[in-house]
């Protein structure tokens, strides 16, 4: 495993385990967590070198917490770091919170504490409810190590933010399709101005660069490299990125992208400007660029599979553009006929709250009535 320097003599692997994808006892949104196969991941991970491991108060409904620290409780504590998070929105008690994650991960301290996804429309409540100072006070007390957040917003708030504040670290979603197609770059860039560690989430940008249409896996030159090997190699060469969090929830998974950390390969320009065409055809081809976070579905009061009906909407619109009628590719939503009538993208009722918590900032209710129409 390769290392980075990160302060006061730290080193973090190149690559961190997210525990927002647990393996589950079965498929499904909302369901347990497998902890065995858990377990059998994370002891992969710490034998392989890993030493971050990041988590959540929202992830798998509090239960990736608890069982992180659960099986992080049998190494010792100075032989990883976690890192874990404030979200506002699933409880604005700032003190309840981080006490409750505390008694989750059985833990005294917490390594890396985060504000948990920030967004344009989030910031002022993160920064008005008191909780900054409340952090920095548990920062000086030793129960947090580093202080930073977490962002989904656009280049000037997050320039704003690095204003007026100091932080220890900022975790951004950086990947070659944002890179090229959105304002990770920006972001990238402006951190590296204000000369604070980058930690990436979502380098395949939430499974979708794992899994290429043929017509992309075509540009890549080197066949013996999976398509998540080539995402996390372009995240991994940046300059400046302290670790990149990868999502994983099986053991296969781990082997492969622990090997990609323990090598070095510097892209060519040749391989960027295949990566960048690459992003330009997701880009003409996904007309909803949703990661499968999920936090949409911890919000919904209808309780709908948020990610799989857009998954769904994306095949569709995919098809009718090939086609160049969407009359013709509806039977890419028939398969949504087969879900109970209040799990279709008709049982909607256009609350908002979807959007509100989603990262991307996506309009999911449009969506829905627009599958709802057909």
């Amino acid at each position: 495993m390769r290392y980075t320097e990160f302060k006061n003599g730290i080193k973090l692997s190149k690559l961190g385990l997210g525990a927002m994808r647990l393996p589950q006892t079965e498929p499904g949104f909302g369901k347990p967590v497998d902890e065995v196969k858990a377990r059998e991941l994370i002891d992969y991970c710490m034998a392989h070198g890993v030493n971050y491991y990041d988590t959540a108060y929202i992830y798998h409904g509090g239960r990736s917490e608890t069982v992180l620290g659960r099986v992080l409780s049998g190494y010792p504590r100075d032989s990883y770091h976690v890192a874990d998070k404030f979200n506002i929105q699933a409880n604005p008690d700032y003190r309840f919170q981080f006490q409750d994650q505390l008694a989750r991960l059985q833990m005294d301290y917490i390594d890396f504490y985060l504000l948990h996804g920030i967004t344009d429309l989030t910031a002022a409540g993160y920064e008005n409810c008191g909780c900054i100072s409340y952090f920095q006070e548990q920062k000086r007390l030793g129960k947090i190590r580093y202080f930073g957040f977490s962002f989904h917003g656009t280049p000037g708030c997050l320039r704003r933010l690095l204003e007026k504040n100091e932080w220890d670290f900022v975790q951004i979603q950086l990947n070659y399709y944002d890179w090229y197609q959105g304002t990770a770059r920006q972001q990238y860039e402006i951190l590296r101005e204000h000369d604070i560690p980058v930690m990436v989430m979502e380098p395949a940008h939430g499974g979708m660069l794992a899994v290429l249409p043929e017509d992309c896996r075509q540009l890549l030159q080197d066949k013996n490299i999976s398509p998540a090997g080539w995402a996390l190699r372009f995240v991994m060469n940046l300059p400046g990125v302290s670790v990149t969090r990868s999502g994983m929830s099986e053991t296969g998974q781990a082997e492969e992208n622990t090997a990609t950390a323990d090598s070095e390969h510097s892209l060519t320009r040749k391989e960027l400007s295949r990566l960048e065409r690459i992003s330009e055809i997701l880009h003409k081809k996904i007309a909803v660029p949703c990661t499968g976070c999920r936090y949409c579905c911890d919000n919904c009061p209808q309780v709908l599979d948020i990610p799989f009906l857009l998954l769904a909407y994306n095949d569709y619109r995919d098809e009718a553009a090939a086609l160049g009628d969407k009359n013709l590719a509806v039977w890419r939503l028939f398969r949504l006929k087969a879900l109970a009538k209040e799990k279709q993208p008709s049982a909607c009722i256009g609350c908002g709250s979807c959007t509100e918590h989603c990262p991307q900032g996506l309009d999911i209710p449009s969506y829905m009535r627009e599958m709802s129409a057909v």
